[in-house]
């Protein structure tokens, strides 16, 4: 390693590439420690949603579609930001638009306090999700990847556990504020304490990231070399890889979303749904390390086939399951398996297409992921508004996970099949 922290990197053996400079450096891991702690603090503005779930529903005529619409659109809202905010971050910088989306949390949060629920549509839309997780979650995949390339599959497994370690952390913390001072009083007071924390970490640690080298995927402009991916047209690629997003996450949101209210219709203390949800993503996220650690030695592509195919099992389990052991345990095996599945196929996006093209691309797929997070969601709190009990919820969920196995399986068998695993690393 130089004085400078940078490194040289030789390719793998027989590889026609020569030996290049790599850009990691120990100030690579402190901003992708930064990113995580960031990460953990803004997605746990949504969670509040969760645990207060009942609460507000029987503040609307016991309809649990209305917070479950609520938290679809903050889903909806940051995958669509994560688009706009992308474009913005690649032109104001990572750290202006960070702040400024702690900055919509606070803000979206205080509006969703208001008695009617349009405030708590559009403050849990657009504030929170379009211009406050959005300005953070989607950017911050692409800042993070320009930070590496030997340990690319990892650092993105460490900050997309940003999300889990919210889920694993906030749940508990909320049931216990919420029963003290009210869901409302909640949402005020986490919102001031997150935009205390975010705004100056990200002022003082998330500098602009090293320059890519050619190695990390950065084509010389005028590149036609991304035209054709796996065999196939690149953007027919991205598209399938964008629509199994979508039903990949429609599974993944509904027992993060509805585990809490399950426990309570099955008997057990509401304290024990929301330890529930930390289980589930406790377990996401130290399994996330161990995705990462694979996804760097099988390929994105493979690793993703591989959680798909965990996670659809775990979707059966909760069919027939409802024994509260029974339940803790699916749910730990839950988070294990689609730990590694959204990482997987971002490390697949900048393995298949060259990283100038990731600033859209990314956001692009993770909007499609998103909406499959509202959508199921959603869908879980529309079926049992419709049949009383949430079965018909988790059997639509193993079918939408089956429809993303069968795309990962075509476009692995497609790489097994004589294309290359690298287009652009």
């Amino acid at each position: 390693m130089s004085g400078s922290g940078v490194v040289n990197w030789a390719p793998p053996r027989g590889s026609s590439q020569k030996t290049v400079r790599s850009i990691e450096s120990s100030s690579s891991w402190i901003v992708a420690s930064v990113v995580l702690l960031v990460m953990t603090l803004a997605f746990g503005a949504p969670w509040i949603l969760v645990v207060a779930l009942k609460t507000i529903a029987a503040e609307n005529g016991g309809l649990r579609s209305v917070p479950a619409l609520a938290s679809s659109l903050a889903w909806i809202g940051l995958a669509a930001g994560g688009v706009v905010m992308g474009w913005v971050t690649e032109r104001a910088g990572t750290r202006i638009t960070v702040i400024f989306g702690s900055i919509m949390i606070c803000a979206g949060l205080a509006l969703s306090r208001g008695p009617q629920t349009w405030q708590l549509y559009l403050g849990q839309g657009l504030l929170v999700g379009f211009l406050g997780i959005g300005s953070m979650n989607a950017p911050f995949y692409v800042y993070v990847s320009r930070w590496f390339d030997r340990h690319r599959g990892s650092a993105l497994a460490l900050i997309s556990s940003g999300t889990y370690m919210a889920g694993a952390v906030w749940p508990p913390l909320f049931e216990r504020v919420i029963s003290y001072a009210g869901w409302r009083q909640t949402m005020l007071w986490f919102g001031v304490c997150q935009l205390l924390l975010i705004a100056p970490f990200a002022a003082i640690f998330l500098r602009a990231a090293p320059d890519p080298s050619f190695a990390s995927g950065q084509l010389p402009h005028g590149s036609t070399a991304a035209k054709r991916v796996l065999g196939w047209p690149a953007n027919f690629v991205f598209a399938l890889m964008a629509v199994g997003a979508v039903f990949c996450c429609m599974p993944m949101a509904m027992p993060q979303a509805h585990l809490p209210a399950l426990c309570s219709d099955l008997g057990y203390q509401a304290s024990h749904g929301a330890a529930m949800v930390s289980v589930l993503l406790g377990s996401a996220f130290i399994s996330r390390q161990f995705w990462g650690f694979v996804a760097d030695r099988l390929g994105g592509l493979r690793t993703a086939l591989i959680g798909s195919s965990l996670q659809i099992l775990t979707m059966i389990a909760f069919v027939v399951t409802q024994d509260e052991i029974g339940l803790f345990t699916v749910a730990a095996a839950a988070g294990f398996g689609f730990a590694g599945i959204i990482p997987a196929n971002i490390l697949a996006i900048r393995e298949l297409f060259p990283a100038s093209e990731a600033y859209w691309r990314i956001p692009t797929f993770l909007l499609l992921s998103g909406t499959g997070m509202a959508a199921g969601a959603w869908l879980a709190g529309t079926l049992y508004d419709h049949f009383g009990f949430y079965a018909p919820a988790f059997v639509a969920a193993v079918i939408a996970n089956a429809i993303n196995l069968l795309i990962l399986a075509v476009l692995v068998l497609r790489q097994e099949r004589g294309s290359p695993r690298y287009a652009f690393s």
